[in-house]
């Protein structure tokens, strides 16, 4: 039992109070959701690795298949899991003690598989690190607290709260909208602090049960991996109390969109801001960053709005960015200049939803950035007032999203050739099989008046 002495800080205290009984071996697949194995903590201490087909990746939404398995043919052969000891955390949830590890894949070779999306965001910052650069995120994750639904056909609604009125819960920054929901809030705490995830804030936002949490700002692989760990956390929090916790982009009609917001800043080899220049002026690679994202952004969106709900988000004055345009402190721009000390400057990107996988989209936003960065791009001027005001600039659809991903090849040289194969064609099998469904609008309008 050697390796529990290896263990984080917060799963050996866990560890202490709980018999371990059970290892969840686990990695996030395309859409984010964890695939693995639960294997008997006796046995977990026994093996090196474990293995799972490669064709995890070519899952869709649905479970259905894309045709990605390349010149080979769909043989699924194994790849190679290995524990990242770091992330080990509890599964507070479960009766029996439970750790959860994430795995990184690796082919038969000892090769890293290119288009898990754990592998694609080590890529990125493999990238930053070549030119002596250390990438910083913070990422914010907006989710609601929806009524059980188990009937697709039907509405989504808010979560009742204490009060029992959903206008309650439409108030942004209401301290009182967040009592109304205090016993899941409370379990969220709890959950977290026992698997060891610093909060930095929860917060009402302005949809019906809509919540916000922000998390301190750190590596990004770290912290991908927090926001995948707590995805599963406020589910099991939210389904303890009879509710459910959804990620969904657009889930109620007439309420604001889920984002994930992702604020960016880069530091030297001696650990300072290279946003930040002398006499706390921005810099080159400030603006050249900006720049990055300007550019690549479009082409990135099939990544951080990865279905065909999360087009239904980006409405017009409606609490999500139609642009990308870039301004100081404008809410209504898909990218702002938070206010901040010169030391702490950072970029936010605006544009995601909260349903992407955090790998993927993470590494995406960063490409842009290094991007950017490495060719000296500078952004359009600075937009002053309400940037609604101007054009649209996002593609209109999932399709429109991924013909622009599908063309911008020097995307694909950052994240990797092979990812942006498979992941266009799992995303293309998803979008064909959206096409298959019809729709309670067109049985409304459509049955009897064309």
């Amino acid at each position: 039992m050697n390796w529990i002495q290896s263990l984080p800080e917060a799963a050996q205290k866990y560890l202490e109070l709980n018999r371990l009984d059970e290892v969840e071996c686990v990695i996030a697949d395309l859409p984010g959701i964890a695939r693995g194995k639960a294997v008997p903590a006796s046995k977990w201490e026994r093996q090196a690795a474990f293995h799972l087909p490669n064709s995890i990746f070519f899952q869709t939404i649905t479970g259905d298949w894309g045709e990605a398995a390349g010149p080979d043919g769909f043989t699924e052969p194994d790849m190679v899991m290995r524990p990242d000891i770091s992330t080990a955390t509890a599964a507070p949830w479960a009766d029996d003690g439970t750790l959860q590890v994430i795995h990184d894949a690796f082919d038969q070779k000892g090769r890293p598989v290119p288009y898990s999306p754990r592998n694609v965001l080590k890529r990125v910052v493999e990238l930053y690190r070549a030119e002596g650069w250390t990438p910083v995120v913070a990422p914010e994750m907006e989710f609601y607290l929806v009524a059980r639904n188990v009937d697709p056909a039907k509405p989504i609604e808010p979560m009742m709260g204490r009060t029992g009125r959903p206008a309650a819960g439409r108030q942004a920054y209401s301290m009182t909208a967040v009592d109304d929901y205090g016993p899941v809030i409370d379990d969220i705490y709890e959950y977290a602090e026992v698997q060891g995830f610093e909060i930095d804030g929860i917060a009402q936002e302005g949809g019906a049960g809509q919540l916000e949490i922000n998390l301190k700002h750190g590596d990004p692989v770290a912290l991908a991996d927090q926001v995948f760990f707590f995805k599963r956390l406020l589910r099991e929090a939210a389904l303890k109390h009879d509710c459910f916790a959804t990620f969904m982009a657009k889930p109620i009609e007439g309420e604001p969109g889920s984002a994930m917001h992702i604020h960016h800043s880069v530091l030297d080899t001696e650990g300072n801001n290279i946003f930040n220049g002398k006499g706390g002026g921005e810099t080159d690679a400030f603006f050249h960053f900006i720049g990055g994202l300007q550019t690549h952004l479009p082409s990135c969106v099939a990544v951080m709005a990865p279905y065909v709900n999360s087009y239904r988000r980006y409405v017009r004055d409606h609490a999500a960015p139609v642009n990308l345009s870039w301004d100081r402190d404008n809410r209504t721009t898909g990218i702002r200049i938070p206010v901040s000390p010169p030391s702490a400057r950072r970029i936010e990107n605006r544009l995601a939803g909260m349903d992407c996988n955090p790998y993927l989209c993470i590494a995406a936003s960063l490409a842009a950035g290094y991007l950017g960065m490495k060719n000296d791009i500078r952004p359009e001027k600075r937009r002053r007032g309400d940037a609604y005001e101007a054009a649209d600039e996002l593609p209109q659809g999932l399709y429109a999203a991924l013909e622009l991903f599908d063309a911008a090849k020097d995307l694909h040289e950052v994240l990797g050739p092979e990812f942006a194969r498979v992941y266009s064609i799992v995303k293309h099998a998803e979008y064909d099989e959206f096409l298959q469904v019809i729709s309670p609008w067109e049985r409304e309008h459509l049955l009897l008046n064309v």
